[in-house]
């Protein structure tokens, strides 16, 4: 591991074809934007036959116009790679949710502890609750409306992509404690904000979805660069040939890279792409 204000200063030059990259935390800064110097880099190696990826626990919708701003045309990886996600032809390239017997069960055990917890679940690109939203909101969620707010059993009535529960932190701390025993071999629970519970099916990951499209395009590993900050990252560093976290990065996330790139408000993403000659 080697932090971005080392001794060493000369750009690494390994043969990089497809960036991943995260966004809350990583590619987007405080303010949700992408500062213009790093678009036109991401452009740049674009044209020059890079793949760029985006790899987020964000639906499609709350990734769209980030894609449409980079001119983006690759598969997208959504909901910590639950989806892998054709924006192009707007339909899914890969799909694996979870029951929607597991999700009710969770969300009655949730219930049956703490009445309040908000319950959210999206089917692919939909999102589906039971109550109307008033306290915490995800980043998508400032961004659009619930497509419905219907009744438990209703929603439940299909495999669901990905369930979210959402709540004070003391409250969710101690609804993992009881979800997992009972679900950790059926679900992924992931906790990157101290509000929001994220469970998807236990075979997803962002490493899981990386490696399907690396593998689709006849990429190596060691041609891989990933970039991100938060422990639901960590698969996807682990896998890449080269792994970048933040400045401000969860401190495991640190502990697996190869480099520590400036914090995401100071352009860490572009000074990566120049460390490893991406730009």
């Amino acid at each position: 591991m080697e932090a971005a204000n080392g001794n060493s200063t000369a750009t690494l030059r390994p043969d990089v074809r497809l960036v991943a990259l995260d966004l809350d935390g990583t590619l987007l800064d405080s303010n949700k934007l992408i500062d213009d110097d790093t678009v036109a880099a991401l452009k740049a190696a674009c044209a020059r036959g890079v793949l760029v990826v985006i790899a987020s626990a964000r639906p499609p919708r709350g990734v769209r116009h980030i894609y449409q701003q980079l001119e983006l045309r690759t598969w997208q990886i959504n909901y910590n790679g639950a989806l892998i996600w054709d924006e192009g032809a707007g339909q899914p390239v890969f799909h694996r949710p979870m029951q929607a017997a597991v999700v009710r069960q969770i969300i009655d055990v949730s219930r049956d502890f703490y009445d309040e917890v908000g319950v959210h679940v999206e089917l692919l690109d939909r999102w589906f609750t039971d109550r109307p939203v008033e306290h915490y909101v995800t980043e998508t969620g400032k961004l659009f409306q619930p497509d419905g707010i219907v009744p438990v059993e209703q929603f439940c009535q299909s495999p669901i992509t990905k369930l979210m529960l959402m709540g004070d932190a003391p409250m969710l701390m101690r609804l993992e404690s009881l979800l997992l025993p009972r679900f950790g071999r059926l679900v992924t629970i992931v906790s990157t904000d101290s509000h929001l519970m994220q469970i998807m099916d236990a075979r997803v990951s962002k490493a899981v979805a990386l490696r399907k499209i690396a593998l689709h395009h006849a990429i190596r590993r060691d041609q891989v660069m990933a970039v991100g900050d938060a422990p639901n990252d960590l698969g996807m560093l682990q896998y890449a040939g080269i792994a970048v976290a933040m400045e401000n990065a969860h401190p495991v996330v640190k502990t697996e890279s190869d480099w520590i790139a400036p914090s995401n408000d100071s352009r860490g993403v572009l000074a990566a792409l120049k460390r490893f000659g991406v730009a």
